[in-house]
């Protein structure tokens, strides 16, 4: 019913790749803090970097529990289920690392996605994880629903912004900055978005 994997590579990659949403998960180290549960979608936001490295595109919304959390402590596991097809949930869990547009590192992660326009999306960083521990399991209980498309209105709405807008949005909202629970978020005045290599 349930497998580890060493890898992702082969069949399970493209399962990963297939998909068109996915959920991460993160928490504080504090006991008493607020655990978060995000979709992801945006067709082309998501990579596989290599077979223990996947990467996916962190862009405007309205908290940035995620990125605090990958701050403090690095926990993150990545979700896909199966919603067409054999039933099948894959996890993976590991070390996440938020890179933001002022780290070297980030034009040459930015060339990696090319099948989305980033910035029309208020891209605040990019999402790194390195896999500790990948398993499947089955998803019986996982219902049949079809994709039709993206929705348009992420990129209508951050499509207006230049570096100085979206850093003066994400200035006015409580939890950008600084997470619920206080931590460190997405550093603010956000750099000048550097071209993809």
């Amino acid at each position: 019913m349930g497998k580890t994997y060493e890898r992702i590579d082969g069949r399970l990659r493209t399962f990963i790749e297939e998909q068109h949403i996915f959920f991460t998960a993160s928490a504080p180290l504090d006991g008493d803090g607020t655990v978060n549960l995000s979709p992801k979608g945006v067709s082309g936001s998501f990579v596989v970097l290599d077979e223990h490295r996947v990467a996916y595109l962190d862009f405007a919304g309205s908290n940035a529990e995620t990125v605090a959390h990958l701050r403090e402590n690095g926990r993150i596991t990545l979700m896909w289920c199966a919603f067409q097809g054999p039933p099948t949930i894959v996890r993976v869990h590991g070390r996440g690392e938020p890179v933001f547009r002022d780290d070297d590192r980030f034009p040459g992660l930015l060339g990696r996605f090319d099948g989305v326009d980033a910035s029309r999306h208020g891209l605040r960083a990019i999402i790194v994880v390195t896999a500790e521990l990948i398993r499947d399991s089955c998803g019986y209980a996982v219902p049949f629903m079809s994709y039709d498309e993206d929705r348009p209105l992420h990129g209508q709405r951050f499509s207006r912004d230049d570096d100085a807008s979206l850093s003066a949005y994400f200035a006015k909202k409580d939890h950008i900055a600084t997470s619920i629970d206080g931590l460190p978020g997405v550093p603010l005045p956000l750099p000048a978005m550097p071209p993809a290599q």
